[in-house]
């Protein structure tokens, strides 16, 4: 589920940020979200290794989630042009470490074999990746598309219980 989420996170943002920019932040150069939101997540995916040994991977989790939830709702609440730039940096920040996190947690899998549990998780990816888009558009549809934008905060919020979950069901099975 945690990986599921993400990919409906950054699916949905590789597909809509720039029509977000255009339609709701009317910017002429409305790739430029899209661009920040991926230059954010390159970041740090370079950089969430030492975020991980540093605040340790359950505060990782809900760090992002929180990222994630804020990027939105800045964006969302404000869809001028500097405050939709700075959100969608903080969603590409956020969403960039969780699938990461949960390939290298699949990997160390008591259930699965390594091989397994990764094309699992892969196979939520790819599923969240387009349900995302699609889900976002069918929200937009019906209401609009600043509307639509709060899927991503929920599923990014969502990162915190189900994170919680997970790890406390490995320290309880630990």
């Amino acid at each position: 589920m945690l990986v599921f989420l993400a990919a409906i996170c950054e699916g949905g943002m590789f597909d809509w940020s720039g029509v977000y920019f255009k339609e709701v932040v009317k910017i002429e150069i409305f790739t430029v979200g899209y661009l920040m939101f991926m230059i954010l997540m390159a970041i740090s995916r370079f950089a969430s290794d030492k975020i991980i040994d540093r605040i340790g991977m359950e505060r990782t989790y809900i760090m992002s989630a929180v990222v994630i939830f804020m990027g939105i709702l800045l964006s969302v609440t404000l869809p001028y042009f500097w405050t939709a730039l700075f959100g969608f940096c903080l969603v590409g920040f956020g969403t960039a470490s969780v699938i990461p996190m949960t390939y290298l947690m699949a990997g160390t899998s008591r259930k699965y074999s390594p091989g397994m549990a990764i094309s699992i998780i892969a196979t939520y990816g790819i599923v969240g990746m387009l349900i995302g888009p699609t889900m976002i558009g069918y929200i937009a549809h019906a209401f609009n598309l600043r509307v639509s934008f709060i899927a991503f905060a929920i599923a990014g919020i969502m990162l915190i219980p189900i994170s919680q979950l997970f790890f406390r069901h490995q320290k309880s099975i630990g």
